[in-house]
């Protein structure tokens, strides 16, 4: 057995002497579920293969997704899963493609902020004696915020659909407001829509795309010039935005800093934070010390959409060693609309046994 397998095996341990009940998930699992949680990217991240009998099926990127499923079948609440086995992802450079990832999930209906605290609380514990460095962070504060912008809902949905994509979030985020490259680019295709016959554009528009209809291309035309009247973001809107991503600080400092900004939109998530912190104290976890950053969270994988944490190594090579969080809207797609506020994360113990052989 390896050393990675062996911590595996003790890490699993701990969290069935946690309350929690160990599960398994095939391996294969069916691409058509991933695809309408995440659309057509998780091709890119993904090993996908066809099935004569199932269709087309993916190898497992990770485990929360088939525990939700079968918790979603019939478990009881409150309910504690724990699992380890192998996911598989593709990668750029040197990274695994195949590694193994440990994890834990609660699904709770009361009190998410304890709820949160008992999976952050238990991680800190497994992880001590690491030398890693915890963060935390909130997606739920980052939608209230684009949810409270003065625009319309097609901007709005447009930016909270791209939260996980960083670049192309503040690249929408600066043409909405007016500025950068897109907006000048976007300026010129407007003026080009304006002036062109639609039937003209809807035929050079065809020659190029060959796979969209016209009735798709004139729907895109028209979205483009209805969103041209929309007038750009308030200045003051973007400049906070812009200042709530970029903000790190100890949990308690930030959110002292954000309650500063006397932001309504925000108000709700920033009380979900207060009591999550007032948790987080009462289970050892000190609010004054522990590190917040409002963007953490936002590479991952897109079904969090509260609370997010990691602990991460001084290793520059090393990605983060485990990573969680909330992920309500999760069980309620899975459910068919029936939620289970659920929270958990997972620890890759490989780079645990790699930390271990540089001591």
């Amino acid at each position: 057995m390896t050393q990675a397998a062996r911590l595996a095996a003790s890490l699993l341990a701990d969290m069935q002497a946690a309350g929690a009940v160990p599960v398994a998930a095939d391996i294969l699992q069916p691409a058509e579920t991933l695809l309408d949680l995440y659309g057509e990217d998780i091709r890119a991240r993904a090993f996908v293969t066809d099935d004569p009998v199932l269709g087309e099926m993916m190898l497992r990127p990770d485990f929360t997704v088939p525990v939700v499923q079968a918790h979603m079948t019939g478990g009881a609440e409150p309910a504690r899963y724990c699992y380890a086995g192998p996911v598989f992802r593709k990668q750029t450079g040197a990274r695994a493609r195949e590694y193994l990832q440990v994890g834990y999930e609660l699904f709770a209906r009361d009190d998410a902020a304890k709820a949160d605290a008992e999976v952050f609380a238990l991680f800190a514990r497994l992880l001590g004696g690491y030398g890693l460095r915890p963060v935390t962070g909130d997606i739920g504060i980052l939608k209230a915020a684009v949810s409270g912008l003065q625009t319309s809902p097609e901007r709005k949905a447009a930016l909270l659909r791209h939260i996980w994509r960083p670049r192309r979030f503040r690249a929408l985020l600066e043409r909405m407001g007016g500025h950068g490259p897109l907006a000048a680019a976007r300026a010129e295709l407007v003026a080009t829509l304006r002036r062109a016959p639609a039937a003209r554009l809807m035929e050079e528009a065809g020659q190029m795309v060959g796979l969209r209809s016209e009735g798709e291309i004139a729907a895109r035309v028209a979205r483009v010039l209805a969103d041209a009247e929309t007038p750009p973001l308030a200045r003051e809107d973007v400049a906070r935005l812009e200042a709530l991503l970029a903000l790190a600080a100890p949990a308690s400092a930030a959110l002292a800093q954000m309650r500063a900004q006397d932001w309504p939109a925000i108000g709700p998530a920033l009380d979900r934070l207060e009591a999550r912190l007032g948790a987080l104290a009462k289970a050892g976890i000190d609010p004054d010390t522990l590190p917040f950053e409002a963007s953490f969270g936002r590479t991952t994988m897109e079904y969090y959409d509260g609370f997010v944490f990691g602990f991460v190594s001084a290793r520059e090579d090393l990605p983060p060693v485990a990573t969680g969080g909330r992920y309500d809207a999760l069980t309620a797609v899975l459910g068919q609309g029936r939620a289970i506020p659920a929270v958990g994360g997972v620890i890759r113990p490989e780079l645990l046994a790699k930390l271990e052989g540089g001591r």
